[in-house]
């Protein structure tokens, strides 16, 4: 498998979502969408053309990232877990995947998606 290349962000901030397209940009990928709730990150889903995602896993509203992280698994689509808490802020059945811990940084970014292809 190679790198993935095409990124949906999941991030309730706006300006942590524009560092991450940065970040990815010049990481030389690609974001596939930006979404900023369940709702519309599973849309984009929907959508196809993604490689891999970054997932908050504390969205606003007290909304949780894990239906999000149910539809990439059955699409079998990588996903990194972006979070500021501890490791138990992460579901059981998700605690194998890649963690990002805020705060965010270029190596930080870089190392997640490495460890996803």
């Amino acid at each position: 498998m190679t790198a993935p290349q095409r990124v949906l962000i999941v991030e309730d901030e706006p300006l942590i979502a524009m560092m991450l397209e940065d970040f990815l940009d010049i990481l030389g990928k690609s974001v596939a969408g930006s979404a900023d709730c369940v709702a519309d990150a599973l849309a984009r889903i929907e959508d196809g053309g993604i490689d891999a995602a970054i997932l908050d896993v504390n969205l606003r509203g007290g909304e949780k990232s894990w239906p999000i992280a149910d539809a990439l698994e059955a699409a079998d689509i990588p996903f990194v877990l972006a979070t500021g808490g501890s490791g138990d802020a992460v579901e059981p059945r998700h605690r194998s995947r890649p963690v990002l811990a805020k705060p965010f940084t270029m190596d930080g970014v870089e190392k997640a998606l490495a460890e996803l292809g």
